[in-house]
């Protein structure tokens, strides 16, 4: 069978699963077992794509993703998170559009506990979102530091998907963990610096406040309480991969039992909160690892075909530079992020995007970087943008879906110059991660 017909069905067939909204990782599966039958050879290949499945999930690389996991809902379920933003709200005063700055910063904060975009969206918008409405903040500023702060948590380690991304890839886990740790706080920065000139020129987007008097102690008093000590365990993951004197695994491990320790010493965990932290951490992993178990298959099936080979011959006879190949590969994602989840994207493109990038001489962490950042900007555009529906869920429901989108356009924009402010400073994605190599 001709390799670009094979490409053809199997990517058509696999788009047509998705669009009637099978799962993900059971549309992979459907089509890896009709491809192992007809083109790895019958029964024999049938074999050979469980034998692939088992191979791909036995691999201790992938232990931080369910460990990540559970640091982040042991600190969401027990609410330490939520106390941290409420200390950072206090600290912030007299400034233009207070709360969505606030929001920011504790947006930030949570991604480097966490690394759940949802819950870091649902969190920012259950907590702040009430009184910022309340207070006569235009929707509009409401909502989108909301969703664009949440989404860092693509970004910020302990990040599961910089973990599945590395791991299909074939990048370095611990750099790719701390590789997009600079992005972040240049988004981060960026959101702020938005959000103060918006709120200065229209003032009626976000109304002054009349804050309660406090004494200097007490602003400070719960940010040395709730955040600091939380802020030690972003510091015990990053800075002993950093160091060099823990693994990816190690490291997720000891935040795992540092969001514990933190947890008990704030007295706010218990035996039901704990019990749902491990139920959602075991819904998550069971759901990533049926994905991962689908994608050495359908990258086999894919390289036996010709399909692989077939494909970068064809771009090589272009003779495109490795900056327009990355474009290409930048605008294929996009596109792909308006429709399908972030998980679509790595299983679709990975099997066809790293051999490719391997061919032109593309550096794979700054590609891994580019990946992660078009996955969060792919959270947030419509009409498929997950982060939009769960914004949907924590506003009145005066607020529409058209309201959500105005809201996060500016956010997005942001994003999409640090995308290019990457491609044209890529240390700006490996310098940290150089550190590691010394």
């Amino acid at each position: 069978m001709d390799w670009a017909l094979t490409l053809s069905l199997m990517l058509g067939a696999l788009i047509l699963l998705l669009a009637t909204g099978l799962p993900v990782a059971f549309a992979f599966i459907a089509v890896n077992v009709v491809g192992a039958y007809f083109i790895l050879g019958g029964e024999s290949g049938l074999i050979q794509m469980a034998r692939n499945a088992f191979q791909s999930v036995a691999n201790y690389s992938l232990a931080p993703i369910p460990l990540f996991i559970l640091m982040g809902e042991i600190l969401f379920q027990s609410r330490v998170a939520h106390r941290a933003i409420d200390a950072v709200e206090r600290l912030v005063t007299r400034i233009p559009g207070r709360l969505a700055v606030v929001t920011v910063f504790g947006g930030t904060i949570f991604a480097a506990l966490s690394g759940s975009t949802i819950a870091n969206t649902a969190m920012l918008g259950s907590t702040l979102m009430p009184s910022m409405l309340k207070k006569g903040y235009h929707p509009t500023l409401a909502m989108g530091p909301i969703m664009a702060s949440g989404a860092i948590a693509m970004l910020i380690p302990p990040s599961a998907l910089a973990v599945l991304l590395g791991s299909l890839a074939g990048i370095s886990i611990s750099q790719i963990l701390v590789a997009g740790i600079i992005p972040a706080l240049i988004l981060s920065a960026a959101f702020v610096l938005m959000i103060v000139i918006a709120a200065s020129m229209r003032p009626d987007l976000a109304p002054s406040e009349d804050l309660p008097q406090m004494t200097m102690w007490e602003r400070w008093r719960p940010f040395f309480v709730y955040v600091v000590p939380l802020s030690g365990i972003f510091a015990t993951v990053i800075g002993s991969l950093i160091i060099g004197i823990a693994s990816p695994t190690d490291a997720a491990a000891l935040g795992c039992l540092a969001a514990v320790i933190a947890s008990l010493a704030y007295r706010s965990l218990t035996w039901a909160n704990l019990v749902e932290a491990v139920m959602e951490t075991v819904k998550l992993t069971v759901m990533i690892m049926f994905i991962i178990a689908a994608s050495q298959t359908f990258s086999q099936i894919l390289s036996f075909s010709g399909a692989t080979s077939g494909l970068i011959g064809l771009i090589n006879g272009w003779e495109l530079t490795s900056l327009q190949v990355l474009i290409g590969m930048i605008l294929l994602l996009l596109f792909l992020g308006c429709f399908i989840d972030q998980v679509s994207m790595l299983m679709i493109t990975i099997p066809i995007f790293i051999p490719l990038a391997n061919s032109v001489g593309i550096d794979l962490l700054v590609l891994g970087v580019i990946y992660l950042l078009t996955m969060e900007i792919a959270l947030l555009t419509p009409p498929f943008g997950l982060l939009l529906f769960v914004m949907q869920g924590v506003v009145p429901s005066t607020i529409t879906m058209r309201h959500i989108y105005a809201a996060v356009a500016p956010f997005v924009a942001i994003k999409l110059v640090v995308l290019a402010l990457i491609v044209a400073m890529p240390q700006l994605g490996t310098w940290l991660p150089g550190l590691l190599a010394r």
